[in-house]
């Protein structure tokens, strides 16, 4: 067991020495005010270097990464990171530019940005982007800010509902309220993609936008879409997509030519940013040409001499961040479309696809698949529903899959699904990895015919084993031992 660093903390240790500054220091009582300083010590572990080093190190080993194996969380996109686009995004060129450096010194990256953009449009067949919202729910909420404005100005301001279908991504619904929009549920069909009556009979004058994933959140691609997006429209509405799963599509299929009007994507997920932990993220939003006008500020935009500036289009938003966006992140995915191209990324989503359907095949005879009538995309969903008939339920066996070395998917989402575990392995993992992902799923299965409290007690190989859900909601205590 890990140590916390303050126990070995020791006064007057120290990790390092500051040289004297080479210039006169004010006193900061003049500068701040009395007041203002501390009073105490600051509470900081006192450590020597080797010793923060090797407790941090010691850490990242217990944690599990991308790095370290399959990480297949579905709808999350956990793919591997190339240490090159790493390298490109702690260029001094790039790391050290200031964010208010004028645009005439910074032309190198409003040029990655510029063309980022370009690249975006083309992938999504869009007219416009902006790389200013810094998640895929700030996106979101962009996106539905868009729509409203557009239907304000039309003087269609009336139109308040969100059409959703029953297996949307938590944020879509959060991100309609925060808009001030109110969501109407769209049920799913028996194949599990959006049941069409029930849509056809919601859409109507109230009608602001329909929301949705495609493919849909159970991995399987709506393939009636343009009759949905058709609905909308006719209805007077518009489209968003959510781009959550747009790796299934790269060089396959755009958005705009499905009938959306508005989409965003998840840069920190489909061009491979390292994903998790609250960030980094970025999720620009590419729209159609009636909605560019009102994009945040700022976009970047040429010159006639070729120059280029942050602009401000003309019915903007406003601003969604301070500056310009995560450009960290836009760096790694530019670097993942330069270094692929066209042909590469259409080799991304069918290796993704090829993926899912392949662990698809080898689970189906151990779990549950429901909507099984033909092949995934690049996710799919299973039913622990059979094991936790037993009295094993889907976290016990997400539990036990740590046990075997192996990050559990996404459990118990979507909700349309009874003990969901939602797969997406991404074109990153070879074979070898994927048939032991499998057969550590197929041999927890047999545990739970007989030895179902191999899995029930599970994990027993962690640095911190099975806790009591219950008691840590209602008796949550983080500062213990940190004082």
């Amino acid at each position: 067991m890990e140590r916390t660093i303050f126990s070995v903390s020791c006064c007057g240790r120290r990790g390092m020495d500051l040289p004297s500054p080479e210039v006169p220091v004010p006193d900061p009582r003049t500068v701040f005010g009395p007041d203002a300083l501390r009073q105490g010590p600051l509470g900081l572990p006192e450590v020597s270097e080797p010793q923060a080093v090797r407790h941090f190190v010691n850490l990242s080993t217990k944690n599990y990464h991308v790095d370290k194996g399959l990480y297949p969380l579905g709808s999350c996109t956990m793919k591997y990171n190339p240490k090159l686009h790493e390298d490109l995004a702690r260029h001094p060129a790039f790391a050290g530019l200031h964010p208010l450096t004028p645009d005439a010194l910074a032309q190198g990256a409003l040029g990655m940005m510029h063309e980022l953009s370009s690249f975006l449009c083309e992938i999504t067949g869009f007219a416009a982007v902006t790389l200013q919202p810094a998640a895929g729910a700030q996106g979101e909420l962009t996106g539905l800010m868009l729509i409203k404005r557009l239907l304000t100005d039309r003087g269609q301001g009336g139109r308040v509902e969100v059409l959703m279908p029953d297996s949307a991504h938590g944020t879509n619904p959060a991100s309609s309220t925060l808009a001030g929009m109110r969501v109407v549920s769209v049920k799913s069909d028996g194949r599990g993609m959006v049941d069409i009556g029930d849509l056809r009979a919601k859409a109507g004058p109230q009608t602001a936008a329909l929301m949705l994933t495609n493919p849909n959140t159970l991995g399987i691609f709506e393939s009636g879409i343009e009759e949905i997006t058709s609905i909308v429209h006719s209805a007077g509405g518009l489209c968003y997509m959510d781009g959550a799963n747009l790796n299934a599509l790269l060089g396959k299929a755009r958005p705009g030519d499905m009938g959306f009007d508005v989409c965003h994507v998840n840069l920190h997920k489909t061009f491979s940013t390292p994903h998790g932990g609250g960030g980094p993220g970025s999720g620009p939003v590419a729209c159609i040409a009636d909605l560019a006008p009102y994009l945040p500020e700022p976009v970047v935009t040429a010159g006639a001499d070729g120059s280029l500036r942050l602009s401000c289009p003309p019915l903007s938003l406003g601003r969604l961040l301070a500056f310009s966006g995560q450009v960290g992140v836009m760096i790694r995915a530019w670097a993942y479309i330069r270094t692929l191209g066209a042909d590469g990324l259409r080799e991304v989503s069918e290796t993704a696809v090829l993926n899912a359907n392949y662990l698809k095949a080898r689970l189906r005879e151990a779990f549950e698949i429901p909507h099984d009538d033909g092949p995934c995309m690049h996710e799919f969903v299973i039913s622990g529903e059979p094991q936790s008939r037993k009295g094993v339920k889907t976290l016990d066996m997400a539990k036990r899959l740590l046990d075997y070395g192996f990050h559990a998917p996404t459990i118990y989402f979507p909700l349309i699904v009874h003990e969901a575990m939602m797969i997406e392995p991404t074109e990153s993992e070879s074979l070898d990895s994927l048939d032991g992902f499998a057969e550590a799923l197929l041999s927890i299965a047999r545990e739970v015919e007989e030895k179902p409290h191999l899995v029930t007690d599970a994990p027993v190989n962690t640095p911190v084993l099975r806790l009591d859900e219950v008691k840590a909601v209602k008796d949550l205590d983080i500062v213990e031992g940190w004082e």
